[in-house]
């Protein structure tokens, strides 16, 4: 959510901003808000003299009293009762303009980043940097589900029936390499310095609106039918979450967290649930980074993050690239955002394993977070989300990349200690 200044001050920066990315339909909003804030301060500002000839009158009326002046009195009494009836007018209209403001603020984009490339879609976004030599074996590699079903590890048909399409059971070593794989990235945070957490899975609709659009809840979040509950498609929502209406201590900044967590989605829009593949699913498990951080710091974090996944998979010996998020491609809170894609030898092209995200200050906003210092007195911290891994869709980079032509599967050595020294699996 923009600052309302920003509005008020430089309204043209906004809706040059929103055709950016490709929203022209909001640029209306902007001249709403406008002309909404001041519509409230006018109100706030009757308010105010209102208050003061109330409290003025009010002395007044004892020393009338005193004085005998019992008719003058009492029509300043009534003066002041006119005028609280004006005051309860003027506050209910306020709280609804206030609700007014908020409501199109919730969905006005956020201003990206100067760096980031002007696009309409996905299709525009800009790759950045390859990381690792891509491969391309000399037999041919199977689909991921084949790989796992040889290697006795999936079960598609018994899920369909319990779940239906978009779910899994994982079974045997190629469970056991899934667990390996979180439990390895777990370890590999706490060992740059993140705090590691497990969080609620579940989080209320208040936090649910502070830390994304209502274009991606929609598209995203199962909703506890009854409660006031959904279930998390991150655990990025919680976390931020988790700070929601306090002040931090500018000192114990930045915060860097990981979490872990299983991750619900509805995949609204996503051109319809594999039956047969675990790319695209509704259930799965992921771990993950987030950062709160003084503003002047969120650029170099951004950079750090998503750094962290790249080194994670090369760990792996998976080929990666990054690709800058274009304009268009953004989420609504965020300022930028990369997203990292593993080399997929069987396609022979690269698939999204993770995204990282600058929000600026929007979700500390929408949330009510903020941070203090002596020197700077009270501010909106920045937020930062960036996967480290997301299994099951990293198995089929894994599985792709570690194939053996015998059909066994290579297990990394930073792997083995997970996976009770086990060199290979599939023998």
């Amino acid at each position: 959510m923009l600052d309302i200044r920003l509005i008020r001050e430089n309204p043209e920066k906004v809706k040059e901003n929103i055709r950016k990315k490709f929203q022209h339909q909001k640029e209306a909003l902007v001249d709403e808000v406008f002309a909404l804030d001041v519509e409230i301060r006018e109100a706030k500002g009757r308010c105010d003299e209102l208050r003061n000839k109330r409290n003025t009158i009010s002395k007044q009326i004892g020393a009338m009293m005193a004085q005998g002046k019992k008719e003058e009195a009492e029509a300043a009494k009534s003066s002041v009762t006119a005028m609280a009836g004006e005051l309860a007018a003027l506050e209910e209209k306020i709280g609804v303009l206030d609700g007014e403001i908020r409501s199109r603020m919730l969905v006005i984009p956020n201003i990206i980043d100067e760096s980031v490339p002007i696009g309409r879609n996905d299709g525009e976004n800009v790759e950045r940097e390859r990381f690792g030599e891509p491969v391309v074996p000399v037999f041919e590699v199977p689909y991921h589900v084949d790989i796992m079903e040889r290697l006795n590890g999936i079960d598609l048909d018994a899920a369909r029936v319990t779940s239906g399409n978009g779910f899994y059971y994982l079974c045997g070593d190629v469970a056991r390499l899934h667990s390996a794989i979180l439990s390895y990235a777990r370890d590999f945070m706490i060992d740059r310095g993140f705090i590691y957490y497990i969080p609620p899975f579940m989080i209320r609709s208040s936090v649910v609106t502070g830390v994304m659009s209502f274009a991606e809840m929609e598209n995203m979040m199962y909703k506890i039918e009854g409660e006031d509950l959904y279930l998390i498609g991150t655990s990025e929502h919680s976390m931020i979450g988790k700070f929601a209406d306090s002040i931090l201590d500018a000192a114990k900044l930045p915060q860097a967290l990981t979490s872990y967590s299983p991750c619900f989605r509805k995949e609204v829009g996503a051109h319809g649930i594999e039956e047969r593949g675990v790319y695209r699913i509704h259930q799965f498990e992921k771990q993950e980074m987030i950062v709160v951080c003084d503003p002047e710091e969120s650029a170099a974090w951004f950079e750090k993050l998503y750094s962290y996944t790249v080194a994670f998979f090369r760990s792996l010996d998976i080929p990666v690239r990054t690709l800058e998020c274009c304009s268009g491609d953004l989420a609504d809170l965020k300022v930028k955002s990369v997203d990292v894609e593993a080399w997929s030898s069987r396609q022979q092209k690269y698939f999204e394993v993770g995204s990282c995200s600058n929000l600026g200050d929007a979700q500390a906003r929408r949330l009510g977070i903020r941070a203090k210092s002596k020197e700077r007195g009270t501010y909106f911290p920045h937020t930062l989300n960036n996967t480290v891994v997301a299994p099951p869709r990293m198995l089929i980079a894994f599985l792709e990349n570690n194939l053996q032509e015998d059909g066994r599967v290579l297990i990394p050595e930073a792997l083995r200690m997970y996976m009770g020294g086990k060199e290979f699996i599939g023998e």
